[in-house]
């Protein structure tokens, strides 16, 4: 197998606490509580697993190697009793898949999964940033396994069929995807373009479940969205890293300059991040020298990434940032905070210091792993604890959507910082 490119977050998801249940609504709470039963018996499958790992004979047996020897006596045993008690016909394809997704889920990491040769396949088509699906970005909690959406794209699917970001996922076609992995759901999203599926939605705002029928259609993302505001503020909004933003993060800026721009406002906030070579050209644009991130392994090896003479923008920068700001996100706000080359307004960010990478088998499934921490230029790793802003401001509920405090501060910063 061949080692692909360090991945900052999972293409399709990542994982913040975003989902809320009615309370005294039983039926969502039994939901959550199947969902989590399921992952359970997903990692107990983890001991099937490590039967396969069991070392060839012609060795002393040790301890480790008689626990093998039990887990193998067990696994024949539980054969022999689907063999001849189980009332329906088994799928020992998808028995073996289960083994190894229960075998990874047993390192209980939620950034290390194993991927079938057709989630993989998805995931790749949606990390280049153009694929064929419904036109949404979600997120998975950490704690409840909700799935969220956080975005719907314009244009889309699931614009027309009236999805809202705050729909947490219920049901796909009927069924219940409650606490399954987030790429697990992608996966049965997914389809031909033309095709329909089935969603059931809780939508917090009606306190009920909603449910609609969702057209899939060739979806080219733009991770990348920007316009002028007064006083030569330009406006640039990055919302993940994908294999077409840095292409895009160029056009808004070139755009913006030739309009005049001569300070950035740049939006990151509920970006949840996406590849570490994107991030990276973008953080390079703004620097001219000096660590961009760096990585370190479990051996204490690693990679540094750093800023060359090249700078595409000079003017004072203005970050937003939130609680949803993660990874690769953090990785650009850390480095220009670190610099001084941006003032960080908003809350907290989400803190995922921690780098994945995705290895491929020949058989086309495919494996993405925990690999290293990674570290801002200050030598800070920042995983579970965020970047704290320069700035704090929480953002104020309103019913008018056109009011955002957050947006408004970092324009008077801005002004400041121009004069």
């Amino acid at each position: 197998m061949e080692k692909q490119d360090d991945w900052m977050e999972d293409p399709d998801g990542w994982l913040e606490d975003g989902g809320r249940r009615k309370k005294g609504d039983d039926r969502f709470l039994k939901g959550v509580l199947t969902g989590v039963l399921c992952s359970l018996i997903v990692a107990a499958a983890a001991v099937w697993g490590i039967y396969f790992l069991r070392p060839a004979g012609g060795r002393e047996t040790g301890p480790t190697e008689a626990r093998y020897g039990e887990i193998g006596e067990k696994l024949e045993m539980l054969k022999g009793m689907v063999d001849r008690l189980f009332l329906y016909e088994a799928d020992e394809g998808a028995m073996a898949e289960g083994i190894y997704k229960g075998f990874i889920a047993g390192l209980g990491d939620p950034y290390t999964v194993y991927y079938t040769a057709e989630e993989y396949e998805e995931m790749m088509e949606s990390s280049d940033g153009e694929y064929v699906g419904i036109g949404v970005q979600i997120t998975q909690s950490e704690s409840t396994n909700l799935i969220t959406v956080i975005r719907v794209f314009r244009g889309s699917g699931a614009e027309e069929a009236g999805l809202q970001a705050g729909d947490v996922l219920y049901k796909v076609d009927g069924e219940d995807i409650t606490g399954e992995d987030i790429n697990n759901v992608v996966a049965k999203i997914r389809g031909n373009a033309g095709t329909a599926v089935h969603i059931q939605v809780y939508r917090d705002s009606v306190k009920d479940y909603v449910e609609m029928d969702v057209e899939r259609r060739d979806v080219s993302m733009d991770t990348v969205e920007w316009s002028m505001l007064e006083g030569g503020m330009g406006y640039l909004q990055i919302t993940e890293f994908d294999g077409v933003t840095y292409e895009q993060f160029v056009t808004a800026l070139e755009d913006l300059k030739a309009q005049g721009m001569k300070g950035m406002i740049l939006d990151l906030r509920d970006n949840p991040g996406g590849r570490l070579d994107q991030v990276v050209e973008i953080a390079d644009d703004f620097l001219t020298e000096g660590i961009i991130v760096s990585t370190k392994d479990k051996n204490g090896l690693g990679t540094t990434y750093e800023a060359d003479e090249e700078l595409r923008f000079e003017g004072p920068v203005v970050i937003l940032a939130n609680g949803n700001s993660a990874s690769a996100s953090e990785v650009l706000a850390g480095a220009l905070k670190d610099y001084d080359k941006a003032t960080l307004v908003g809350t907290t960010t989400y803190g995922k210091g921690i780098v994945q990478s995705i290895y491929p088998f020949d058989d086309g499934t495919a494996i993405k792993i925990t690999i290293s921490d990674y570290y801002t230029p200050s030598g800070a790793n920042i995983h579970g604890t965020g970047i704290e802003p320069d700035v704090a401001v929480e953002r104020e509920k309103s019913g008018d959507e056109e009011q955002d405090n957050q947006l408004d501060r970092a324009k008077e910063i801005l002004a400041g910082e121009m004069r």
